[in-house]
């Protein structure tokens, strides 16, 4: 008798080997053996939702009729908030009922998007470096991925047209990210304008997400892509509740814009999911009504803590631009203190003799290759420590690392 093998599906192949898995069964084992081990490596937000959130969620649990099954676009006045915040923060009309959904957090609704949009011979653009899923999304989903080297103005933009021009068949979706996650690269208004024109001309779909759309410091505002004249008859934009308001783990996100695309998702979606449980979004229109001022004292945690990264690496000698949005800090390595290491084995080595987890700048990409990402989501007291850590490792110091509560 033959032996029996399960066999996964083809696309299954196409995904590389998890590169913060050694980074993670690392840190596992060293928290085992009680060593104090400062996280910075993921954009998990730590500071907690707002008090009338949790208070409005734990009300609407206790109603049996909440308990039931939702819609998988979310509840009508849930999507009416969120047209509602669109106009009042970015200037931008939306239809409810049409031109908005919820999702299950804005990466559940990026990867079914994909689904909806992309299949076997299809391509999307994806600058580089990039967000994971914005790669592997489109694998996922059977598709083809064109990386172009990471901008935000003309030149980049000319690569885009350059890759549409030439590339047979034509791109179908280009996929874009400000305030963007690895490197907090942003863009003015003026940018996207250029990006619906350029959509238009060669007939490309737009995905941005908007993450950390409303994560800014020094009086910068993000523009919403959706902001830009002719912006929903090419694309749609994510937002996501996890980071304004600290509701990372309540997961759920938005998608908003065109028409077509969010009829798309709300399809896919239908097959897929019952929507979110309905107290998180009860709570959600919570937050959207009456914590506008919470976003404003969580940016100024963000820009402190911003503040003690940059000053510290710059006195290490890392090349840091100050970012001007988003929870991360992008810093490029000399290479004596990397000791001519990739970054995924140098940041192995930080964790090993530091103490210390940030991201590896490879993982999100080649032309992330000798950069780290370090997270803003410990206090300021642990990252001057993190600091410490890491100058003491590049400078062949040994760093103590014992919990105090270790026995």
């Amino acid at each position: 008798m033959e032996e029996f093998t399960i066999e996964t599906a083809a696309r299954m192949k196409r995904l590389p080997p998890y590169l913060f898995g050694r980074l993670n069964a690392l840190k596992l084992q060293k928290r085992r053996e009680h060593i104090d081990i400062i996280d910075l490596g993921m954009g998990n937000p730590m500071d907690g939702a707002p008090k009338e959130v949790i208070d409005k969620m734990c009300e609407a649990a206790q109603d049996p009729r909440n308990h039931r099954y939702s819609a998988s676009k979310g509840i009508k006045n849930l999507r009416k908030e969120m047209a509602l915040k669109y106009e009042r923060k970015w200037g931008v009309s939306l239809d409810p009922d049409s031109e908005v959904l919820a999702c299950i957090g804005s990466k559940e609704g990026f990867s079914h998007i994909c689904l909806a949009m992309l299949g076997p011979g299809d391509t999307a653009v994806v600058p580089d470096p990039a967000f994971p899923i914005h790669i592997y999304g489109v694998v996922l989903a059977g598709g083809n991925v064109i990386t172009v080297p990471l901008g935000n103005d003309q030149k980049f933009l000319d690569t885009i047209a350059y890759v549409c021009e030439h590339l047979f068949p034509k791109p179908k979706l280009l996929i874009l990210n400000y305030p963007h996650n690895p490197t907090a690269m942003t863009v003015d208004p003026g940018f996207f304008e250029t990006v619906v024109e350029l959509a238009k001309r060669f007939n490309i779909a737009v995905i941005h997400d908007f993450a950390y759309g409303e994560t800014c410091f020094d009086g910068y505002k993000p523009p919403s892509f959706l902001s830009a004249k002719g912006a929903k008859d090419v694309g749609i934009e994510f937002t996501t509740m996890s980071k304004p308001y600290g509701m990372a783990g309540f997961r759920i996100g938005f998608a908003a814009g065109n028409k077509k695309m969010i009829e798309a998702l709300a399809t896919v979606k239908g097959y897929y999911d019952y929507g979110i449980f309905q107290p998180i979004q009860i709570a959600s229109i919570i937050a959207m009504r009456h914590c506008e001022d919470e976003i404003t004292k969580q940016n100024a945690k963000y820009q402190a803590r911003r503040d003690v990264v940059c000053q510290g690496l710059q006195r290490l000698g890392w090349e840091v631009e100050v970012p001007r949005a988003s929870m991360f800090v992008w810093a490029k390595v000399p290479q004596e203190h990397s000791k001519g290491r990739n970054s995924i084995d140098f940041a192995m080595d930080l964790l090993e003799e530091a103490n210390v987890v940030i991201s590896p700048g490879g993982a999100f990409g080649e032309n992330g290759e000798h950069y780290m990402r370090i997270a803003l989501v410990e206090n300021e007291h642990r990252l001057r420590q993190a600091i410490r850590n890491i100058g003491c490792y590049v400078q062949g110091k040994p760093v103590s690392g014992k919990r105090k509560d270790a026995k």
